[in-house]
């Protein structure tokens, strides 16, 4: 029996040589395209950083081609992964798959062309790398990061706001919650339904600072409870009394 693959090449040979108009050649290809998207993987090359131009690179990943590499040593990236099945992976090849799942929502099925591996292998990978950052890195946003919020930078993110029209001379930062709305759970969706939104979800406390970079996270939380519990519950309140101070000692807010 004759495979998909097969009978698009007899396509397009018939096409070539005028057996099939446009209209019937669109047609043809379409109904034998395959369903699987796992399909055709190894008919794709593997995936080469090197070889990718420098603008696609920007447009697939939202880094600089350039900036990879860097941003692999800061985030202590490993030569290899390996999921639990065994699959193995480059450590830049799988930073990169990382990359294009957080740039922008899009199925594991739309990049098997890029990475030429089946779909489970992909998320495995993905979640992979997800969970090795996380565990290495997810400090920095869970707990108070003196790297980025030592008292001298607040006084310098205290005058940026200060010099845009701030009536407070001390303030470093914005806190305020999210809501992200999820599939209708099963016996607790009570718990996770937000009155005020009206969708299933849960929440997150963030803490925005004016250099763009998010200084503290807190959540997931279940959808019901209130901004301020989500406040109390977070630590950050006992965190402002304990760091949140100038070069000079003066008290800092949010």
């Amino acid at each position: 029996m004759s495979s998909f693959k097969d009978i698009r090449d007899f396509v397009f040979v018939g096409y070539a040589h005028d057996m099939f108009d446009d209209e019937e050649f669109c047609l043809l290809y379409d109904f034998y395209q395959s369903k699987n998207p796992d399909f055709p993987y190894n008919s794709y090359a593997s995936f080469d950083l090197g070889e990718m131009d420098p603008a696609e690179c920007y447009t697939k990943f939202r880094v600089e081609k350039w900036h990879i590499r860097l941003l692999a040593d800061r985030l202590q990236i490993p030569p290899t992964f390996q999921c639990p099945q065994r699959s193995v992976c480059d450590g830049i090849e799988g930073l990169c798959m990382l990359l294009k799942r957080l740039a922008y929502p899009c199925r594991y099925s739309d990049v098997v062309h890029r990475f030429a591996r089946p779909v489970p292998v992909l998320s495995m990978i993905t979640n992979t790398v997800l969970d090795y950052v996380y565990d290495r890195h997810g400090h920095r946003l869970t707990q108070w990061n003196n790297q980025v919020m030592d008292p001298n930078h607040l006084q310098q993110y205290a005058d940026v706001i200060s010099a845009k029209g701030s009536p407070l001379d001390n303030c470093f930062g914005f806190v305020d919650g999210t809501v992200q709305p999820i599939s209708r759970p099963g016996q607790h969706q009570r718990a996770v339904y937000n009155g005020h939104r009206r969708v299933h979800a849960l929440k997150f406390q963030s803490v925005a600072l004016p250099n763009g970079l998010i200084g503290n996270l807190y959540g997931p939380i279940e959808g019901r409870r209130h901004d301020a519990a989500m406040l109390a519950e977070s630590g950050l309140l006992q965190d402002l009394q304990h760091h949140a101070v100038s070069p000079h000692g003066h008290l800092m807010c949010l």
